[in-house]
């Protein structure tokens, strides 16, 4: 029990940290805004800390064998570094069932999320001004 507690413990204070609730610590400034790479996602209970933790996020659901997906790759770099958005990255071929959930029948496919819900989906490769637009538009 004591165990569970303290993972419990650590993982609040992760979330605080990424909310930028902590204060002091080196990497103060980049804790407050959302992460300026891309973020590679496992599973997911990763993808909805991220969603709980930032007001939006892109969710690009990829595969490495994936031409269009590697067309897309520096578009959403971009958007990670330029946006106030979170990027998640989920490989369809180890997440599977997560895109299942989230209806990818195809990739690449972004998910955007505002305030902890899908607000938009996008399938295909985006030029940068349409994906950062999207952004905007729910941010």
């Amino acid at each position: 029990m004591s165990q569970e507690r303290s993972i419990e413990e650590i993982r609040e204070a992760k979330l605080a940290e990424l909310r930028g609730d902590s204060t002091g610590d080196a990497g103060s400034d980049e804790s407050s805004s959302a992460p300026s790479e891309p973020v590679h996602v496992g599973d997911a209970s990763e993808l909805d800390r991220l969603v709980d933790t930032h007001d939006v996020v892109v969710a690009d659901f990829y595969a490495d064998w994936c031409g269009p997906c590697q067309m897309l790759e520096p578009v959403v770099e971009n958007v990670a570094a330029e946006t106030d958005a979170a990027v998640a990255k989920v490989d369809v071929d180890a997440n599977q069932r997560l895109a299942g959930e989230y209806g990818v029948q195809g990739v690449p496919t972004l998910v955007l999320f505002a305030d902890g819900s899908v607000a938009d989906r996008l399938v295909g490769v985006q030029d940068k001004a349409s994906l950062v637009a999207a952004v905007e538009r729910h941010g």
